[in-house]
């Protein structure tokens, strides 16, 4: 089953979506990933989801990739005796350590780590950003800030300290546990929330093992500031537009979204763009023009993937929003300019013989118009490389370990197919070509070109390049 775009679709899983009949539609409809959020989703949801995903596998003899979110650490304030208060700009609200239902210009915090590290002049937001807060006092036991924004503050409503970095681990023991049963399953990516700093992803990375993917969600400030190395050791990056809109000026979010996709696609980690791409679409079979464009940028920018959230976890038309993504990212893919974007913000290969190869096979595939670029590879490295050069011609990656094709049900312009590994060059050349005419992608008489390692099914050792002629015995080899 070939998709007719090279950008992927995350579809995330909810109330709406979450039952085999409409997680097959979801599918042949563009969905090449499925979410499942876990500040909602129960394990008996989660291994019901995953058991679906292996049987639409099966069906469309396709590797389908599947992300665990996990929730993260939350953040709240304590509750008011009469359940809200009213707060007026001016106003000085205490935040108070001890055990106490609040009222009359106080509140319960019940969060020591926020005490340890928040200091005078640090904003505060409350209920996603609603209320802003000046911190004018702080102690160990209690902070006092003043007001910015005036309305009604309702009982154990989010906080969150956007100038601050807290001595919170990324992994809660929720999480943890959360993380083992996904890897009992064998999901493919895990997405990390609140990440601050890259020693975050390194714990998370630990506790996984190798056995699935980590995704670093870079939703809080302090990750900005810590990117490099964030992107460096992390599998892969989501750019969670939400919360980062929330502790940022909304104003600055899009710059932030263009510098973290181009920084992802320059070490090679694939990049995901996230929350209300099609927002309206949770209550209208439409979406805006201004939401088309938004899919659109992220598409043009060479996203690895776009995503779907409440659309088509919650929403009442989440086959039709996953039909309107396929198509926005299919259009844009047809534009003239887009080729031109893509290449313009193309990065020179790293200095490794692997890299070198990947990018010798992306100007030899331009420069001869071959059909597409075949690659074999074992732990995913050699086709990320091929995708990091975002060539032209589609690409195949041929691997015969399933975790690898849904790894790289994610990454951009990836068709997996799951076959053995070869048995010689001869039969390397066979089958590439095989594939290639069987999954549409060429037909008798075109030409590809093969990226391999020798000696065959060694993990990393991407150092050879082939041209081969479908159909025919012959081969070129470079």
């Amino acid at each position: 089953m070939r998709r007719n775009r090279r950008v992927k679709i995350v579809a995330t899983l909810g109330p709406a979506s979450n039952n085999e009949e409409t997680m097959r539609r979801l599918f042949h409809a563009g969905a090449d990933v499925f979410r499942v959020n876990m500040s909602h989703a129960t394990y008996e949801g989660l291994r019901e989801a995953h058991g679906i995903v292996r049987k639409l596998e099966i069906e469309a003899s396709r590797p389908i990739g599947i992300l665990v979110d996990l929730q993260g650490p939350k953040l709240r304030i304590g509750k008011f005796d009469s359940g809200a208060i009213r707060l007026t700009e001016g106003d000085i609200l205490s935040f108070v350590r001890r055990e106490a239902i609040g009222g009359l210009g106080r509140v319960q915090l019940p969060h020591p780590e926020i005490f340890e590290a928040v200091k005078q002049g640090h904003t505060l937001l409350i209920d996603d950003g609603k209320f802003r807060l000046r911190v004018v006092e702080a102690s160990d036991v209690r902070i006092d800030a003043e007001v910015m924004t005036s309305g009604v503050l309702g009982s154990r409503k989010g906080i969150s300290l956007p100038d601050t970095v807290l001595p919170l681990r990324a992994l809660t023991d929720k999480d943890r546990a959360d993380v083992d049963f996904a890897l009992s399953l064998g999901v493919s990516w895990i997405a990390l929330s609140f990440v601050q700093r890259a020693e975050d992803v390194a714990e998370a990375k630990k506790l996984a093992r190798g056995r699935a993917n980590v995704m670093a969600k870079i939703e809080k400030p302090s990750a900005l500031g810590d990117l490099k190395n964030i992107i460096e050791i992390a599998d892969g990056i989501m750019v969670a537009r939400g919360d980062l809109g929330v502790e940022l000026p909304v104003e600055k979010v899009p710059g932030f979204q263009k510098q973290i996709i181009r920084a992802a696609r320059n070490a090679g980690k694939p990049v995901v763009i996230a929350t209300q791409m099609l927002e309206s679409m949770i209550y209208s079979p439409a979406p805006t023009r201004a939401e088309v464009s938004d899919v659109a940028t992220a598409v043009f920018e060479g996203a690895d993937a776009v995503m779907l959230s409440a659309e088509s976890a919650v929403g009442k038309y989440p086959v039709a929003a996953v039909e309107t993504m396929d198509s926005v990212a299919i259009e844009v893919e047809r534009d003239p300019l887009y080729e031109t974007i893509i290449h313009a913000q193309r990065i020179d290969p790293q200095a490794t013989g692997a890299d070198a190869i990947s990018a010798a096979a992306r100007t030899i595939a331009e420069t001869l118009n071959l059909a597409a670029i075949v690659c074999y590879t074992a732990s995913g490295a050699t086709a990320l490389r091929a995708a990091r050069e975002r060539p032209s011609q589609p690409i195949i990656a041929l691997t015969p370990i399933p975790t690898t094709g849904r790894k790289l049900a994610l990454v951009w312009g990836q068709h997996c197919v799951l076959t053995d590994d070869p048995s010689d060059l001869d039969d390397m050349v066979v089958k590439a070509c095989r594939i290639a005419d069987r999954e549409g992608f060429a037909k008798p008489g075109d030409s590809v070109i093969i990226s391999a390692g020798v000696p065959l099914g060694k993990s990393g050792a991407t150092n050879m390049l082939r041209i081969a002629v479908v159909g025919e015995d012959s081969f070129e080899g470079v």
